[in-house]
Parts: C-alpha cells; structure tokens; sequence
C-alpha cells in the first residue's frame, strides 16, 4: 500500500512526458538557435533575448502538443488502431479538462515571455506571437483546423520554420534581409518532413476518423515523394548559398549529415510498416537537429 503513490506518481510523470513528445522539441530549439548564430554573425546578439525565445519556442511547442492531442482526442483522431505512440488520453491517464489546461498554461507563460521580446524589438513580435499561438490552436481546434483539411505542412513550413528563424533573427537585430530568409529554408523543409513522415504513418487511421492531412489528400506515395522533395530543398538550399556566397564555405559542413538522411527517406519511400516509420520520424527528428547544430555553429565560425 504504501508504493502506491509513488507508483501513481511515475505513471502521472510518465503520461505527461508523453504528452510532452520529447522527441519533437527540438523542432521549437533549432530555428531559435539558427536565428540567433545568423544574428550573431552579423553583430547583433541579447541574451535575455535569446533565452526568452527560446524558452517561449519550447512553451509553444509543448502547448502545441498538448492541445492538439487534446482536439485529436475528441474528435476520435486518436484511437487504439493508431501507429504511433499511445497518448495519454487514449490511455485514459489524464483526462481532456486537465490536458486543455496544460496547453492553456503553456501558451500563458509564453505569452508573458513574449512581453519582455515585445519590449525589446517591438509590434512586430507581439504580430508573431498571436499568430504563432493561433496557428498552434486551430491546427486540430476551431471551426476549420487546418490540420484537417490538409494545409498542416503549409503552416508547420511557415510558423515552425520560416517565421521561427526569422523572428529570432528580428529579437536581436531588429531588421529582416535574405541572408535570414535563406537560412530559414533548410530549417523550415526539415521540420516540415517530421511531420510529412507522421502524416503518412497514421493516413488509414486519419482516413476512418475523417482528417484530412496532406498525406490524405494526396495519397500515399506522393506524400512520401513529398518527404524526398523536403529533404532536397533543405540540402540544396545550404549548397546554393555557399556557392553564391551569402553562406560560409563551412556551411557545407551540413552535408556530413547525408548519411542519416538517406537512410531516413529510404525507409519512408519504401517501408509500410509503422514501426519502421516511427523510426524514421526519429531520425528525421535527430536530422534536423544535427543539420541545424552544424548550421548554427558554422556560422560562427
């Protein structure tokens, strides 16, 4: 009797490092790292900038995930049949009211750090953090979510990637140019291929629950092409930009990272099996990681 507390315990911190996606994180840390090395670079870096953002990018991330298992889960997105990782609302470990709120927390705490980024580079961060946590919302939630009528990749592209980099960037210099512009694109492909690779993964079970991803949409072996296309954007732009030189020849540096992404698009054009493909959302998770370490750090250089 007197282990089970603590037994419940471990099962409640279980259920919410579920929740949580640990996995997924470094989706919301990459663009604030590449942002603020391309900032560095050219001679504008705050520090309580830096960690504002970043702290703020991983509270949308988080919230992100929490509501959009929230909106999933009632809207029968997520049931037993599903090929990835069980959700702790399926498992009935917390309950939808409590998960709605956590999410609710999560974007509340952004929000003020989003105050302190306001103050230091004005409107044009208050523009992006509303549309930022809108964007998070209505992905599974509202009256249309995006999410279900195939515009996912789309606004993961542009809020995860593009407006990530680029908005980092505008905290420390206050000013937008291609140099940032260019950097956000591999940035924004790769995040953009994680969630590629969950939608083709879960295209029966989002079929039987009327959601209607891209990978839906488009069906089966065009997602998948649309994987190998993300992938290639993501290298070339990185190889155009060192060779026209708006990038360092140390950029290309990424290129060590090919191994891990032919591996990744291998398995995700030619497996249909689930836990091959949760492997693969692995490694395209560990991809964009690495690929923007390397990215960040070559900068600086």
């Amino acid at each position: 009797m007197t282990g089970r507390p603590a037994y419940d315990q471990m099962n409640m911190l279980r259920a919410w490092l579920l929740a949580t996606r640990l996995p997924t994180l470094p989706a919301a840390v990459v663009p604030v790292l590449v942002g603020t090395a391309a900032a560095i670079r050219e001679g504008h870096f705050r520090p309580l900038g830096f960690v504002a953002a970043l702290l703020a990018a991983l509270l949308i991330q988080i919230g992100t995930n929490f509501i959009n298992d929230y909106y999933d889960f009632l809207s029968g997105a997520d049931t037993s049949n599903r090929k990835g990782p069980i959700r702790p609302l399926q498992l009935g470990l917390v309950t939808p009211r409590t998960m709605f709120l956590a999410a609710a927390l999560c974007f509340l705490i952004a929000a003020l750090l989003g105050l302190y980024l306001i103050y230091l580079a004005g409107w044009p961060i208050l523009v992006i953090g509303i549309a930022a946590i809108i964007a998070a919302v209505t992905y599974t939630g509202g009256p249309i979510p995006y999410g279900y009528i195939g515009l996912g990749d789309l606004f993961v592209f542009i809020f995860f990637g593009l407006v990530a980099v680029i908005g980092t960037y505008y905290v420390h210099a206050e000013s937008v140019n291609g140099f940032v512009l260019l950097l956000s694109l591999p940035v924004a492909a790769l995040v953009t291929a994680i969630l590629v690779v969950n939608n083709v993964r879960d295209i029966d079970s989002d079929k039987a629950a009327g959601k209607k991803t891209l990978a839906v949409i488009i069906g089966d072996r065009a997602a998948r092409s649309e994987y190998l296309v993300l992938i290639l954007v993501a290298y070339l732009t990185v190889i155009i930009g060192v060779i026209s030189g708006i990038l360092p020849i140390w950029s290309a540096a990424v290129l060590f990272t090919l191994p891990l992404a032919i591996r990744s698009t291998r398995t995700v054009l030619y497996s249909s099996k689930g836990p091959e493909l949760n492997s693969a959302l692995k490694a395209t998770g560990r991809l964009h990681l690495i690929f923007g370490l390397i990215l960040s750090v070559t900068l600086l250089v």
